[in-house]
């Protein structure tokens, strides 16, 4: 069996516990106290050969389990990851199939105006800061507003995204999120905080990762690194540290 077929088999194995509830609206928040295996969502062979830093995709592999392992949530499809720390001219949004490990998306996404110009540095959970976000949140319902087709997300870290509904922070297609306009201005455009895509893709995105899936939002800021609930549940302490060195080197 060659070494792809592996990955994918030892990923499956690593689910957790049986396939999820279908989920059609509102995000899938665990309330029960019932008892879930304490496993790894996906296989950290993950993301190999996307383009996604080994140590980004560790810690988004390790929170998600932290979250469904302790019943701040239930298991999701999707995993999608945004690495804020590359800048805005490059892909930097993952949409990884949590069965499969298999990569479904690969694209640019906006962040807030205030967050930076092409490269982000300030991110914030406070009301017309206009500032993006960091920390995991779950997928809710879509709906059709200012921005047209838009999903709305829940922030599950008070503190750094707890005010995501309130924010009206939502995924959304944005015509200023665009390759050429990158190249010409050298960056894309910014949003008000929400992670705006290309409108063309804005729609299968959504449909996509709706209804329950998670995001997770990188950044390695400090702060959030050694604060996070779902950062420091043993297992992802290593990779955290990892990832904060080299930010620091």
């Amino acid at each position: 069996m060659n070494r792809r077929a592996v990955a994918v088999l030892i990923g499956i194995v690593c689910l957790i516990g049986v396939a999820p509830d279908v989920v059609t609206s509102g995000p899938a928040v665990a309330g029960s106290s019932r008892a879930v295996a304490k496993a790894r969502l996906m296989s950290d062979d993950a993301g190999r050969g996307s383009g996604i830093a080994t140590s980004v995709m560790q810690l988004a592999v390790g929170a998600v389990s932290c979250a469904v392992n302790s019943g701040a949530i239930e298991k999701p499809q999707t995993l999608t990851v945004i690495d804020y720390s590359l800048p805005s001219t490059e892909p930097r949004l993952w949409v990884f199939d949590v069965a499969t490990g298999r990569v479904l998306f690969k694209e640019l996404v906006a962040h807030g105006r205030n967050t930076g110009d092409n490269v982000a540095t300030q991110f914030s959970d406070t009301m017309n800061s206009r500032q993006s976000s960091l920390g995991l949140f779950v997928t809710g319902n879509t709906y059709v507003g200012s921005n047209g087709y838009s999903l709305r997300l829940t922030g599950l870290e008070p503190g750094f995204n707890g005010n995501a509904l309130d924010r009206a922070i939502v995924m959304h297609g944005a015509p200023y999120v665009d390759a050429a306009l990158a190249k010409q201005q050298g960056r894309i455009g910014r949003s008000w905080g929400c992670p705006a895509v290309r409108e063309a893709i804005a729609r299968d995105v959504i449909d996509t990762v709706r209804g329950g899936g998670v995001i997770f939002s990188y950044y390695p800021d400090d702060t959030w690194l050694s604060r996070s609930r779902f950062l420091n549940c043993g297992d992802t302490k290593e990779a955290k540290g990892t990832k904060t060195n080299a930010a620091l080197s």
